[in-house]
């Protein structure tokens, strides 16, 4: 039985403290905080974990420096002091890095202005980074000779934080530390919404995605962590709320990488906002937008293709310049933004709407909800849930554990020493840009003892696997093991970030992906390539949808 098997029965037998539905960020840190914490917890979501807007996001874990300029200093406070909590928790995963922004001529700020507001974004965040500096054109140029001077007036540099893996990695790394701490989390488990019964406990209705069959899950306490969806499931389960969402859509680019620096270049595109130009490994991901949406599904269109791709060609030099043909992949989200629940919102200035959460309980239904959020903030999100839930009544039997972060340091120079026995980064990929330690110790923490463990017994397993990667034979045997990938599109999206590195034509003829399939899905290995590559897997051609 397979560990994803095993959750779905315990998910019908068990009764739990608390069911979480939605497994981005806010719900796997919920998940995390309260099983950490001694609850007993239930974690679904109808896609993959992270499957959402989770993994759409700029992988940047910031205070907001832009929302210095509405006024929203206790935000930014807030926001930089967990960017330093993530820092310090994750150093490995989570790290510092510069920002070069780059100020137009007729800009509605003067560069100094914005620099003294760095300055006070340096302040908030409490010295934590290294301290922002002031740029004239000639000083921009010598540090990033690719940034178009044409129209510039000046700039600085200050520092934030961006993540070493992929979102929805780090999600997962959440949803890891979840199960390991007996939470029973599955995907691909859609509520179907459900009712109290006389006891005063939930009875939610669920449906397996993967076979269609129908369970009920019963519970003391319901937490809607569905982000963008959190209106539409309220609506199922009669729940009340102060407040609701709209939506903003975001998109990035994905192209080859333009700089040879790894530091961020922050430029203001053509409707004021912020506009990122971020390092990936090989890549560069540019963005994003801010559009107005109704709905949680959206996709990117040519007008956000041609917005993007307008403003890096106006400011970066770049010969030729960029077009369509370059895109390897695209990000396309929606950012859940809370607003109340009574009101319009038409008079509401889109752009200042900040990323602020809230935790909503309806203590009458025993439930709550989690409105808004970002990545950043997501240590106080699983704190605020926890004390949240003991104020409903569920007493946490081991409220002081520490539910996050890394591996303590002596573990890691344990995993280090056994690494450098096996002499495990000579199996490092020659265009890897880090040791292959370094990479599975970010990757999978503790889980990465076993696969010393694999190497040791064969050393076949330290080889790489799948072509265009840095993936070895034992790593794909923990994540088919461990880490419930359902569909091809889990791992090459979201376990990893191949799918966003590698042009979609060019991974279905990567060497070893078929082998890759083989290990993840057993017999069913064919039929999970052919359906997310759309072409047979013994002749390659397109595979005839209309039969």
């Amino acid at each position: 039985m397979t560990e994803r098997e095993t959750t779905i029965k315990k998910l019908e037998t068990t009764l739990f403290d608390t069911l979480i539905i939605g497994s981005g960020i806010n719900g796997a840190v919920a998940g995390a905080a309260l099983s950490g914490k001694g609850a007993k917890v239930a974690l679904i979501d109808k896609n993959d974990f992270a499957g959402f807007t989770s993994q759409e996001s700029s992988n940047l874990a910031w205070g907001g420096l832009k929302y210095l300029e509405y006024g929203e200093i206790r935000l930014v406070a807030k926001l930089c002091k967990s960017r330093n909590l993530l820092m310090s928790a994750f150093p490995t995963a989570v790290k510092e890095i510069r920002f070069l922004t780059t100020i137009d001529k007729g800009f509605r700020w003067h560069p100094w202005l914005l620099y003294l507001g760095s300055l006070l974004y340096w302040v908030l965040g409490r010295f934590f980074t290294r301290a922002p500096e002031y740029l004239n054109t000639a000083a921009i140029g010598n540090r990033e000779p690719s940034v178009n001077l044409d129209n510039a007036r000046g700039g600085f540099e200050y520092s934030d934080a961006i993540l070493r893996e992929n979102d929805a990695r780090f999600v997962f790394g959440f949803v890891r530390r979840a199960l390991r701490a007996g939470c029973a989390a599955a995907n691909y488990v859609e509520s179907l919404g459900g009712e109290r019964d006389s006891d005063g406990y939930w009875n939610i209705r669920c449906r397996d995605r993967t076979n269609q069959r129908t369970f009920t899950v019963r519970t003391k306490i319901l937490v809607n962590a569905c982000g963008p969806f959190a209106d539409k499931h309220n609506k199922l389960t009669a729940v009340n709320s102060a407040h609701r969402h709209v939506l903003s859509k975001g998109i990035h680019l994905i192209v080859d990488r333009l700089s040879a620096s790894k530091r961020v270049l922050t430029f203001f595109a053509d409707d004021g906002r912020p506009f990122f130009v971020l390092p990936m490994g090989t890549r560069t991901v540019i963005g994003t937008t801010d559009t107005p949406v109704e709905k949680p599904e959206t996709s990117v269109t040519d007008a956000d293709r041609n917005f993007v791709l307008e403003n890096i060609n106006k400011r970066l030099v770049l010969d030729p310049p960029l077009t369509r043909d370059d895109i390897i992949a695209e990000r396309c989200g929606v950012r859940p933004l809370v607003v109340p629940s009574q009101g319009s919102t038409e008079a509401t200035d889109w752009v200042k709407l900040s990323r602020k959460h809230v935790i909503d309980v309806d203590v009458s239904s025993n439930a709550l909800s989690i409105y808004g959020g970002k990545l950043t903030d997501c240590i106080n999100v699983g704190n605020e849930v926890c004390d949240a839930i003991i104020a409903m009544g569920v007493p946490l039997t081991t409220p002081k554990v520490r539910w996050f972060g890394e591996p303590t340091k002596v573990t890691h120079d344990d995993f280090l020493k056994r690494a450098k026995m096996l002499k495990l980064d000579t199996y490092t990929a020659p265009d890897a840009v880090e040791p292959l330690s370094n990479r599975l110790w970010r990757r999978y923490g503790l889980d990465s003892f076993a696969m010393l463990d694999d190497i040791e017994q064969d050393p076949r397993n330290a080889e790489i696997l799948i072509e265009s990667s840095e993936f070895i034979r034992c790593e794909l045997k923990a994540v088919s093991r461990h880490e419930m990938v359902v569909n091809l599109s889990d791992f090459l999206r979201r376990r990893s970030k191949l799918a966003q590195i590698v042009n979609h034509d060019d991974l279905a003829q990567a060497a070893g992906l078929k082998e890759a399939c083989s290990i993840l899905f057993g017999a069913a290995a064919k039929e999970k390539w052919e359906a997310y590559f759309q072409l047979s897997w013994t002749t390659g051609l397109k595979l005839d949808t209309n039969q």
